[in-house]
Parts: structure tokens; sequence; C-alpha cells
């Protein structure tokens, strides 16, 4: 389940004012509880921080109004909402051959080759971000910390993101990488697709600026980690003094996506791009109901009369395909499946891949990686 969508209007304010809104997704209208960021005065920004500004998305492109999953008091059923509210707050032997070409992908991007159908750079990394829950936030060590200012100081926190892809975070007053936030706001988030470790790891740098939200926009930042973090259970984990802090400036993002894929992907390109839909929407259900189904299945399709392969998860998918982890012996790789249509939904999902695994001669049809 998704959180509120939010519209960006400026990447330099403190101070916010609340609207309806509405956005459309996948061809679908969807009228849902939004939240619009309207800047009214600008962050002043400390000396020693001086973003670079070149590479920014533009505020015409923060204008955009994208679907984060519905309202709160419509969770099970986001998509279907109709009423725009004001918001407030893988061991047998002997199995056929599929002649396989092992390549190492992950997180639906390109490697080495052509003949995969993929997202663009700018659509990976808002669905990478999109399904990861956590990342590395670099900061820099500020002066009261002496001998070690000025070096780099990395943690692993959680991070949603609004709906133009700027990340949120909710950070502890009493944490070092806050403290040297609001010396210096520079910093990078690293994120990783999740499922996967390694070099043919997609990843994703964003350097940019951070800064508390102001007070009137705490509790839609709060909305947007509760749909993206909470448990099943509805679970509320954020403690009381927990503050959301936003990077409004988004200077540069750098990504790779495996080996071959290395880029600096344009600030404006990731604004303007929208998550696949099938990501938006409670991803590790999604992952779960689909490996349930057809992890068993996949692990016998992706053996090989030399090599039978121990266990295969889907460990990501995107509207064009799903990146499976398959375990053989002590090696772990990744192969991408792909779909001959978009999918948007699980149920849509689930009927794709269940002609895919169907055979062996048509799993190989899909397998991108197999020429």
């Amino acid at each position: 389940m998704r959180p509120l969508p939010i519209s960006v209007t400026s990447t330099k304010s403190t101070a916010f004012s609340l609207s309806s809104v509405t956005s459309s997704k996948c061809g679908q209208t969807f009228a849902g509880r939004a939240v619009r960021l309207k800047s009214e005065k600008t962050i002043p920004p400390s000396a020693s921080a001086k973003p670079n500004n070149k590479r920014e998305g533009s505020d015409a492109s923060n204008q955009k109004h994208l679907d984060k999953g519905g309202s709160s008091d419509a969770l099970s059923k986001p998509e279907q909402s109709k009423d725009t509210v004001t918001s407030g707050s893988l061991e047998e032997s002997g199995k056929p051959k599929t002649k396989l070409h092992r390549e190492a992908l992950s997180g639906g991007v390109k490697n080495a080759t052509t003949r995969f159908e993929l997202p663009t750079p700018a659509v990976a990394v808002r669905n990478l971000v999109e399904q990861a829950q956590y990342g590395h936030l670099c900061t820099v060590m500020s002066a009261m910390h002496h001998k070690r200012a000025g070096y780099p100081f990395g943690s692993v926190i959680d991070f949603a993101c609004d709906g133009a892809g700027y990340p949120i975070f909710s950070l502890s007053p009493l944490a070092m990488h806050t403290r040297n936030l609001l010396a210096d706001p520079r910093c990078t988030l690293v994120v990783q697709m999740p499922g996967w470790q390694g070099l043919s790891n997609a990843r994703v740098t964003i350097f940019g600026s951070v800064y508390p939200l102001p007070d009137n926009m705490q509790p839609a930042a709060r909305e947007i980690f509760r749909h993206k973090h909470a448990t099943e259970e509805g679970e509320e984990w954020i403690g009381g003094n927990y503050s959301y802090y936003r990077m409004h400036h988004i200077s540069d993002i750098y990504f790779v996506g495996g080996f071959g894929t290395v880029q600096w992907v344009e600030v404006d390109d990731y604004v303007k791009a929208e998550p696949d839909h099938i990501v938006i929407n409670r991803m590790q259900a999604t992952l779960q109901v689909l490996n349930e189904k057809f992890s068993a299945r996949l692990r016998e399709l992706l053996s090989t009369y030399e090599q039978q392969a121990n266990d295969a998860a889907i460990i990501s998918i995107d509207k064009q395909g799903i990146d499976v982890k398959v375990r053989l012996g002590h090696d772990y790789m990744v192969e991408r499946v792909g779909f001959a249509e978009d999918v948007h939904t699980v149920d849509h999902a689930v009927s794709v891949l269940t002609e895919i695994t169907s055979g062996p001669d048509v799993f190989a049809r899909y397998n991108r990686s197999w020429g």
C-alpha cells in the first residue's frame, strides 16, 4: 500500500500550504487524498553548504501529481478510490535443458547487451527507490566532532520518497547524521536493490541537500512512512521524538545497473519519470505472492543437465519483467525473465507468469538472457 500522493513545487522551502489535488496513472484516473507542497519561503543554506543546482529538477517537473496508492481510508483498494479529500494528516535430476546463458543482472537494468527489454535508467532508478526500504545516508562530519570534522560518515537508515521521487527521512535529533545535516545539509543517499548482494546489484547514489520539513508537513511525511514501512498488523513503530527531513535539492544521480550499466542520470529525467505501477503498491506483498506460486517452478526451469538449481526467488519486478535470484551450489546469479506485455497488477503478473512457466520451450522464449 502506498502513501499520500505528494507533489512538489519547490525544492528550497521550509514552509508549505496544503491543497487537494488529483492524479492519473496507467491510463486510470485516480482521485485520492493528496498533499501539495507549495513553497512560501526559501531555506537559507549554511555557509559551508553550496549545493550544485546546475542539474536540479525544474520547478515545472516538480509540479507533477503522482499516484502514490491512495488514501489511508481505502488502503485495501487504493486504485478504486474516487473521492478527493483534503489531507490532514527452486531437486530432481533429468530436467530438460533450457540452454540458459547466465548473465549478472539485477534491478531491471541492462548490463552488457541490448537484448533485454528493460526500463530506462531514470525509470529503473525510480523503481529502485520505491522497492528499497533502507539506504546508506552519507553526511559530512561537522566541526563539533573535532579531529573527525570533514570526513564522510555513513549511516543505515530507512526512507521513503514523495510523489516526485525526493527522499524523505525520519531522523532522531540525537543521531550523529542528524547533527551533521543541521551543520551541513549536503549528503548522498546510496540505495541498493533489496534481495541481492554483490557487484551485479543495481544501486544508485543520489546527491543532494537535506533540510527539516516544517511542522505543518510532518503529518504528511509520517503518512508516507506509515504506508511504506508499517507491518501488516499496522504496528506504529515511529518514535515520538523523531522528525521528518526531506532532500529538497537533488543535484545529481549516479546509477550502476549491474556490470556494463554505469551512468549519470539527469535529475530532470528522474523527476519526470514515473515508477511502474506494479512497484508502488505493497511491493513486498507482491513478491511474496509471486514466489509462493512460482518459486518451485522457476527452480525447475532454471536447472540444466549439468547442474540443478538449488533455489530460485523473485527478488524484483517491473512492468516489463522479473529478476530471479538463482543458487547453483555455492554460486548465485540473477536471471531476467521478460514479459510479453506490460504488467500493472499482481493478478496480471500471475496470469502472465503462469503462461511463461507452462513449459521449457515457452520459458526459453521469455528468458531475455538467451538469444
